[in-house]
Order: structure tokens, then sequence, then C-alpha cells
């Protein structure tokens, strides 16, 4: 019998609870695959709060990394034995998870289980916030905020990458650090710092090209007011909570700004976007090009000590759910 975290009522972390629970055999057109690791993230909370609503009871997370030990018929393109990721399979905080395969990618040599299922989510998040919400252009300006976290270390590499210059906010002296060693031009301690004024100063006063919020609530007008005349906020989480309606004449007021709250299942909709999505993580990590933190693991019966520490943002890069342990 396999076990696996379920959540019976929504609420805070103790709701997630350990049992036992066997996904039993995939059906048509399925294979079940045996986690080595899943990924933890803030989506994950918002299950479990009941702010994003499903059917209960139901067993919590979307993200992680295995080894394929049923095929059923109907099957192609994978079989017993292939080392698979996920980003999308729910259910995936257990020993086993059934999946229908077109929400797998191949886990190329080279990325480890717990690399690969640290990087779906967040990689893929990153990837198309650089690459698909806007074309980064080199000399682009950006201000990342939680530039410590999983998305943002990630998202600081790729700006990089592609040639734009980066000021990432974090909270503590540590933090800073990471974001320095993931490239960043410079980096302010929003708990010392006004972030609107830095961002100011970074661009000789004119703001920045654009602004990437996973924070919501607290920092949503102070990023509106960090960007140039034109510049776009991508408002891609909302860990401080939703932002409340505003006028949007503010947009106007504020220069002719562009709002948008993107989502990955609308930039990986169909087979050829996931996977090149996938594939450009997967490929840039297993050339040395991208580094994925692993913050912190913990054994699966420790569900809600890991929401604990990412809802307290104690943690820095991505937290993991590791089933062996």
């Amino acid at each position: 019998m396999g076990r696996a975290i379920v959540v019976h009522e929504t609420g805070g972390p103790d709701v997630l609870r350990l049992e036992e629970r066997d996904p039993g055999e995939p059906g048509a057109g399925q294979v079940r695959v045996r986690v080595a690791a899943a990924g933890v993230n803030f989506i994950d909370v918002y299950f479990r709060t009941g702010l994003y609503q499903r059917p209960l009871p139901f067993v919590a997370g979307l993200e992680g990394a295995g080894v394929i030990d049923r095929v059923a018929a109907g099957v192609t393109g994978f079989r017993a034995g292939d080392r698979v990721a996920w980003a999308s399979v729910p259910g995936s905080y257990a020993d086993a998870v059934v999946a229908p395969p077109e929400l797998l990618v191949h886990v190329p040599a080279g990325v480890d289980d717990d690399v690969a299922a640290a990087a779906m989510l967040q990689g893929m998040t990153a990837h198309y916030l650089v690459h698909g919400t806007r074309t980064t252009r080199p000399g682009d300006t950006a201000l990342v905020h939680a530039a410590a976290g999983g998305v943002g270390l990630l998202l600081v590499q790729m700006l990089k990458a592609a040639g734009a210059r980066v000021l990432g906010t974090c909270s503590t002296e540590e933090k800073a650090a990471l974001v320095r060693d993931a490239g960043a031009d410079d980096v302010l301690l929003y708990t010392r710092e006004d972030f609107q004024a830095a961002a100011r100063r970074f661009t000789g006063g004119t703001g920045v090209d654009v602004v990437y919020d996973a924070v919501g609530k607290t920092t949503f007008d102070g990023s509106l007011a960090s960007l140039r005349p034109r510049g776009l906020l991508v408002l891609y989480g909302q860990a401080s909570g939703p932002v409340p309606p505003f006028e949007l004449r503010r947009l106007s007021d504020l220069g002719s700004l562009f709002v948008t709250r993107p989502s990955l299942m609308h930039y990986t909709a169909t087979r050829p976007e996931f996977e090149a999505h996938a594939g450009a993580v997967f490929g840039a990590i297993a050339a040395g090009r991208l580094h994925v933190r692993i913050g912190a693991r913990f054994a699966l019966a420790e569900a809600a000590e890991a929401h604990r520490a990412v809802e307290g943002r104690s943690t820095t890069g991505k937290v993991l759910l590791i089933p062996a342990r």
C-alpha cells in the first residue's frame, strides 16, 4: 500500500495528513510513476487553503519527477523504466501517481531526479515569463521581487542570459548574496529600502521596463510606480494576498502602463509549447548554464512543515518532498 498526503478539509498546514493510499493500476492511455521527488509550490498552498477550489478530499501536489513502473495499453512514447517529470499532475505528494503521458516529459541524462522535480513548474514559469509574456531584449531593465525564491533565482539567471539588467529584491543579506550569485546587477533589501526609489535610481530616473511580481497585495502599487511609461507589470503570484480591485484609469495616469496576470497552463496549453519550455529548461541545466537551487528537502510525512517553510518565506530556492526519506 502506498502513502499520500490527503486534504479532507481546507485550512492551515495541519490539514495535510499522511495516509495509506494506493493510486491503483493505470487505466488505458495512462502510466504509473514511482515518485522520487515532489515539488512544493505556492499553488499547493492556494489549494490547501481553499483559495483555489478542488473537490474534497484530494491528494495534494502537482509537480514531481520519478520513474515509470507501469504502462497501460494505448501509451506510446513512454515505457517502464523511463525517467520523467511533470508540472501539473494532481496527487503528486505521494509514493506513486497515475498520469496521462501528455503531462509528462522525459528527463535527460545529466539532470538528477530532484533537480528535475525542482525545475519543472518554477523553471518553465521563469522561461515563459522571460520568453513568452514579453520578449526580453539586450539592455532591458527588470525588477524581480522575491528574487531569492525558487522562481526568482531562475528568473534572474534567464533575464541575464537574455541580456537584461536586473534589480532584485529580497529580505536578508544572506538571500541578497544568492541573488547576486545568480547574476543580478543590484539587490536591495525591501525591509530597509524603498524599492520604488531603488528602481528609479537603477534606471537613472526613468523606471524599469518590466516588473516581475509574485508577492501581490503588498507590492502591487509600488510595482506600478517603479515602471517607465508603457512599462509592463507581470503579476504572476500573490504570496501576500490578492490585489484589491483598482480603477483602470490609474494605468493611464502612471504612463499608459500594461498589467498581465499570466498562468503557466496558458503558456503550455499545447504539447509543442510544453515540450519547448521544458526542453529549454532541461537543456540549460544539462549544459551548466542554469543552476537550480534546492533550498530544503522534507520527508513526505513532513508536508505540513514544508508548507510552513514556504509560507513563512524562510527558504531560498526550491522546497521538495522526498517520499523515500
